[in-house]
């Protein structure tokens, strides 16, 4: 279990993913946190529905990590605060389908295309565990983004380059030479870049009043 700082006197928070950027945002919402990654096989996980599926999926990992923290005896200091299990999943939805890390250069190339002179949606699903209670509170966050026409040649160049596509939807949306190709974002960066900071914040603050 790696560590971000000291945790709060009051709760202490797990992060249960190995996104840097699901990172950053944690850190910069003042949270002090550590971080475990749950091993799943997210392919074997189907729903038809991309709420379903987001939903279905952060559940699991949430289901993996507690299951880690048993068989290694966990955290005593539990006991004594609050623990709260943050995991959260997402995907693009382009005309209809749904959009995950792309499998292969060809898969990312389509999902780029299909995006050109259209929208997209980011579909986010948070879940809050206490893991001192047992209780759960989750909710969804689906930012629209609306793009220009993106050009042939810039397509080819980030497929190439191959960092810009290994994420949900296949294109790292936030990244500055992709901009100038987003017309307009309804939502938040933050949600478009995998942890949605106000629902986050809201479900912490749920899940510390049940506690209380």
């Amino acid at each position: 279990m790696a560590s971000s700082s000291n945790n709060s006197p009051s709760f202490k928070i797990i992060l249960g993913s190995s996104s840097p950027t699901r990172r950053a945002i944690l850190s910069d919402m003042g949270y002090q946190f550590a971080t475990m990654s749950a091993d799943i096989d997210e392919r074997a996980i189907r729903r038809e529905k991309p709420e379903e599926l987001v939903k279905a999926l952060a559940e699991a990992k949430a289901d993996a990590i507690k299951l880690n923290l048993v068989d290694g005896c966990g955290d005593g200091d539990s006991r004594d605060r609050p623990t709260l299990l943050i995991t959260s999943d997402q995907v693009m939805v382009s005309k209809g389908a749904i959009r995950e890390r792309p499998r292969s250069t060809e898969e990312a190339r389509e999902f780029i295309k299909g995006y050109s002179g259209d929208r997209a949606f980011a579909v986010n699903y948070v879940l809050v565990t206490n893991l001192s209670t047992g209780g759960r509170k989750g909710g969804w966050d689906i930012p629209e983004i609306c793009f220009h026409h993106i050009p042939h040649e810039f397509i080819e160049e980030i497929v190439k380059e191959g960092d810009m596509t290994c994420v949900a939807g296949g294109l790292k949306l936030t990244h500055p030479s992709v901009l100038p190709f987003i017309r307009e974002l309804v939502g938040t960066a933050d949600s478009v870049r995998g942890l949605p900071r106000e629902l986050t914040e809201k479900l912490i603050r749920e899940s510390l009043e049940a506690t209380s």
